[in-house]
């Protein structure tokens, strides 16, 4: 029987190189894998192209991954385009309908969960955006201390550098109903997260009624530990085969 082809989707301040790791596991186990860009506008609108990549660029079952924001957006394309069977969440928001991602987080102990965002952001405007959009860039300190401080200086200097910017409308826009609640799903959970905190993981992984794999790592265990994010999806892809 054919593998199911992996798409993986990537988060906030990141683009889909946050996954090589995982890919080369992935294609040395024979996986068909695809990493396309997210827009990291809002969940709803990239939900939706990601659906329409699914539908014109796979064939047949797929299992559906993403990281960080990159699970609202799969929550939100998930059930409109391909043939997914199975999705798995690597640090990431599992948001039900109506949630935003700063609801989730408001009272979680978050690093984001701050009076003042401009202690661990950059707001910078954008031309054409609306009035109260800007983008969002992660501070260096925020990246060394709380984002990836699990991985070497080296590669902390290289996120800060290549990041690429969420609107701060994707975190204020309400979630569209989830895909979660139709297909089996597959959580990892970094136990030592400073985003989304490992109560917050467990408690949308659990909502989800989830397959939980946890890892002693920081909200970038794709990178850190991707052994374990590329167990996680082997096992999901065996599930569904």
């Amino acid at each position: 029987m054919a593998l199911p082809t992996i798409v993986l989707v990537h988060g906030a301040w990141a683009d889909a190189s946050s996954w090589n790791p995982v890919i080369t596991d992935l294609r040395d186990r024979g996986f068909t894998v695809l990493a396309p860009p997210n827009h990291l506008r809002n969940a709803a609108d990239d939900g939706a192209y990601i659906a329409a990549f699914l539908q014109q660029r796979t064939e047949g079952p797929v299992v559906l991954v993403g990281h960080s924001y990159g699970g609202a957006v799969i929550s939100a394309g998930g059930a409109h385009g391909g043939d997914v069977r199975a999705l798995v969440y690597v640090d990431a928001f599992l948001p039900d309908e109506g949630e935003t991602v700063f609801s989730l987080l408001g009272g979680s102990g978050s690093v984001f969960d701050v009076p003042d965002p401009s202690t661990v952001f950059d707001l910078i405007g954008v031309p054409g955006a609306a009035e109260g959009n800007p983008d969002v860039f992660l501070k260096p300190a925020t990246v060394h201390a709380s984002f990836a401080q699990d991985l070497e200086v080296e590669a902390r200097d290289q996120i800060v550098a290549g990041q690429r910017p969420i609107a701060l409308a994707a975190n204020t826009t309400p979630a569209p109903a989830p895909a979660w609640r139709e297909r089996p799903v597959w959580a990892v959970v970094g136990t030592e997260d400073k985003v989304i905190p490992p109560a917050l993981q467990r408690r949308m992984a659990e909502r989800a009624d989830a397959t939980i794999v946890e890892t002693p790592s920081s909200h970038v265990s794709m990178l850190s530990a991707p052994d374990v994010a590329a167990g996680a999806i082997v096992a999901a892809a065996e599930s569904v085969a």
